[in-house]
């Protein structure tokens, strides 16, 4: 099985060495890894090249996380496509093991696993609700981003099915990609902790982009004329865009941003009319 490792990075010299000494350290070695340097300042990789001489650097002007992973991906070589987060790392044994999983179950497209946490040195306790198990794994990925880029392993064939990571978003982009990935494909997990991510810096998406609800809008928005969403599936979708709008609307009430809350009371009776809609439709 021929893998590429695709390691998307803006400014992050400390933590992408951290990255390609645990890629490196695989006791199954990929096929080749592609850093894709994402306009950050010039030289800051320099010592680095050095150090990983058989890594394939690519360097665009800074259009973020997602362009850089799709700039990565067509780029690579080779069927399977691993995604690795400059400020995580890999286990040893994750790609075996992986790899075996995939031997067993050839018929899957992508696998996920299990991963650890660290925030500020310290082992951070996963919170029941991101539970990673298959088990209603679309509906709870409505909520919530549940699959980690750092784990997974996908075929490139899914990209021709699914798209691309959204490069209009600033954040919640791999959000928006398992959903429409979730809504074409199931995806094999495995259950054991196989990368370690760390949490506390300050320069994480998360904390640099206020209001992540209204990327998540966005993207359940775009489920809706999605042809691969179920019609079974399409009153989830509207019930968790209520919920997130409201929240919304209800945010820009006390921060008194009158228009603001005005916009998502609108699309909130929007989707409620359209959700009683749905369900008068299945009763009748």
């Amino acid at each position: 099985m021929r893998i590429s490792v695709v390691i998307p990075a803006y400014n992050r010299a400390d933590f992408l060495e951290r990255a390609l000494r645990s890629v490196e350290a695989q006791t199954f070695s990929p096929e080749e890894v592609l850093v894709v340097d994402d306009g950050s300042p010039q030289g800051t990789y320099t010592d680095l090249q050095f150090k990983f001489p058989s890594v394939r650097w690519l360097v665009q002007k800074n259009r973020g996380v997602s362009a850089a992973r799709n700039l990565g991906i067509r780029n690579s070589s080779n069927p399977w496509i691993a995604l690795l987060d400059s400020d995580d790392e890999w286990a040893p044994l994750k790609l075996k093991l992986q790899v075996d999983r995939l031997h067993e179950n050839p018929q899957a497209k992508a696998l996920h696993t299990q991963e650890k946490w660290i925030r500020n040195g310290l082992p951070l306790k996963h919170p029941k609700y991101l539970d990673k198990s298959s088990f209603e794994i679309f509906q709870r990925s409505l909520r919530r981003c549940i699959i980690s880029p750092s784990s997974i392993l996908l075929h490139r064939t899914v990209f021709d099915q699914v798209g691309w990571f959204d490069e209009s978003l600033p954040a919640c982009e791999d959000f928006d990609f398992w959903l429409r990935l979730l809504l074409r494909f199931n995806i094999d997990f495995l259950d054991e902790d196989l990368v370690i991510k760390h949490g506390g810096h300050s320069d994480q998406l998360s904390k640099s982009v206020w209001g992540l609800d209204r990327f998540r809008i966005r993207s359940l928005e775009k489920l809706l004329s999605n042809p691969a969403l179920p019609a079974d599936r399409l009153p989830m979708v509207l019930e968790v865009l209520i919920e997130k709008t409201l929240i919304l609307e209800q945010g820009a009430r006390k921060r008194l941003k009158k228009r603001e809350a005005r916009k998502y009371e609108r699309r909130k009776s929007a989707y409620v009319s359209l959700l009683e809609m749905t369900m008068a439709g299945e009763n009748s």
